[in-house]
């Protein structure tokens, strides 16, 4: 492992790389806006007027800070490592999403744009960036794949009485990446009024800058509670689900510079056959290449296409991955070979539920999933999960999907 620290202050590069990945490769009026938003941010999140009103926003709004929470019952139950869960799903809206879409759509009001668009998958992001649109006075229009409309219907009812307008994409598999396809499209017709809110830390520069920036809150009060409440002490590993990757870096912010902590982003195994089609783990399968803009891992066919992926998890099921992750794993950072099937999230979200009285989502019981595995391994040391959202997108797919673990 090998990076110039202090890390985030060093990368990435200001054409958007993180050593090989990311960059932005777009049409030449896509990044004529680019440059404008990135120029704005730079601006714009400098000045004591956008710190104070995030922090107020922060505060009054979004209910920060979140807490952490010593998972007395899961650490008794696998008998190793204490284990601690950072509560993202108590963040307004249920997920870490809002971190950075009330940014985004603040962003957006201040450079002059009149709309603001976005994809989804899991509904999470539509949702957060529904509520901060509503909030701050701006119309929002979500992309949501059709299958994935069906499967987290709850959240498309919250979008739309948030006062969004959400429009299906009914080509191809229809979820995230073809959610991510369509909103492009629709972008690319008018984007000097309309802004694009992407959900991750994907896509071209500067929004995997920005996003990852936007969530280093996360980070930074991980850090400062996890200290005070172990005396100082710092955790073994940090671990957070990994599809984009936004909560990932929203947390690893806090510890990246600590070579100690282990940071495990961990990616969706789906079926576990390692079958393109079968999952969505793009840094364990995938190869180099460009997708939505940005260079970055990618899972690809036998002609070179964007595979088709499959998890359980909604907003997981992408075939590409953050090009900073890519990065940091291609150099060491995060940790190797870190994944979980459908079956161990599934099991995970049911333990945790039923110990500590917390129904997570189905994307963060990929992150439960793989800390209940290393767990046992690691005794007189400490897991910090981000549980970056709640559960209630998820019941009746679940209910209906796996009764066998209800009652049980």
């Amino acid at each position: 492992m090998s990076f110039e620290k202090p890390y985030l202050e060093n990368y990435p590069n200001s054409e958007g790389f993180f050593g090989e990945f990311g960059g932005s490769f777009v049409p030449p009026a896509i990044q004529e806006q680019l440059i404008k938003i990135s120029e704005g941010y730079e601006r714009i999140s400098k000045t004591q007027e956008w710190k104070d009103e995030i922090d107020s926003i922060f505060k009054e709004y979004q209910g920060r800070p979140t807490p952490i929470t010593y998972a007395k019952r899961l650490t008794d139950h696998f008998g190793g490592a204490k284990i601690y869960l950072k509560r993202e799903d108590l963040n307004h809206m249920g997920s870490h999403k809002m971190n950075h879409c009330t940014q985004l759509v603040l962003l957006a009001k201040k450079l002059g744009y009149k709309k603001v668009i976005a994809e989804t998958g899991a509904g999470q992001h539509g949702v957060s960036l529904a509520a901060a649109a509503a909030f701050l006075d701006l119309p929002c229009t979500i992309y949501m794949g059709k299958k994935d409309m069906e499967k987290e219907y709850p959240n498309v009812l919250r979008m739309k009485i948030l006062g969004a307008k959400v429009v299906p994409a009914t080509e191809g598999l229809q979820t995230l990446k073809e959610a991510v396809d369509l909103a492009f499209a629709e972008y690319m017709k008018d984007p000097e009024t309309i802004m694009y809110c992407i959900g991750s830390v994907v896509g071209p520069h500067p929004f995997p800058k920005m996003v990852r920036d936007f969530q280093r809150v996360v980070g930074r009060e991980s850090r400062e509670q996890f200290k005070k409440l172990t005396d100082g002490e710092l955790p073994g590993a940090v671990v957070a689900c990994c599809g984009g990757g936004s909560n990932a870096m929203g947390i690893f912010g806090g510890f990246i510079d600590d070579e100690s902590v282990k940071l495990c982003a961990v990616e969706p195994l789906g079926k576990g056959s390692g079958i393109i089609g079968e999952h969505a783990a793009s840094n364990a399968f995938g190869k180099t290449g460009v997708l939505h803009g940005f260079k970055s891992t990618t899972l690809t066919d036998s002609e070179g296409n964007a595979a088709p992926v499959h998890s359980i998890a909604s907003g997981l099921d992408y075939p590409s991955v953050g090009p900073e992750h890519a990065f940091l794993y291609s150099i060491g950072r995060e940790e190797p070979n870190v994944g979980a099937t459908d079956d161990e999230a599934i099991k995970a979200f049911f333990t945790i539920s039923k110990l500590e009285g917390i129904i997570p989502a189905l994307e963060s019981s990929h992150a439960l999933a793989y800390a209940f595995k290393i767990a046992p391994e690691m005794k007189g040391q400490s897991i910090l999960i981000n549980v970056s959202g709640r559960g209630d997108k998820d019941l009746e797919y679940v209910v209906n999907s796996y009764p066998e673990y209800i009652d049980c």
